[in-house]
């Protein structure tokens, strides 16, 4: 039981540096599905996977308030998983992601 605690109180400080993540896509005909992940208080990540039968070009923009954004782009063939990141030099309070992808 003591143990049980331990881990609950280790975890909790975890879930309370989490933060919120917008995704706006755009995949004109790809078939991708994308998950968010925060990554610790100044990096934010984003899991593109190609579940379509053709390749695809993808590219995500990060923003994160008043620092510039950082673009990040990869090309995904078909049944495969790409992990694109961003680190800022600020701690994020709300991070902002647009994906555009296009069928090659």
């Amino acid at each position: 039981m003591r143990k049980i605690i331990i881990i609950a109180a280790l975890l909790c400080p975890i879930a309370a540096f989490a933060f919120p993540i917008e995704v706006e896509k755009q995949l004109n005909g790809a078939e991708i599905d994308i998950e968010s992940m925060d990554l610790g208080n100044n990096t934010a990540a984003v899991s593109l996977q190609n579940y379509g039968q053709r390749a695809a070009v993808c590219k995500a923009r990060f923003r994160n308030g008043p620092e510039s954004p950082r673009t990040r782009k990869a090309r995904i063939v078909a049944g495969e998983t790409a992990h694109l990141t961003a680190s800022f030099s600020t701690t994020i309070i709300k991070m902002r992601v647009s994906v555009e992808c296009k069928p090659k």
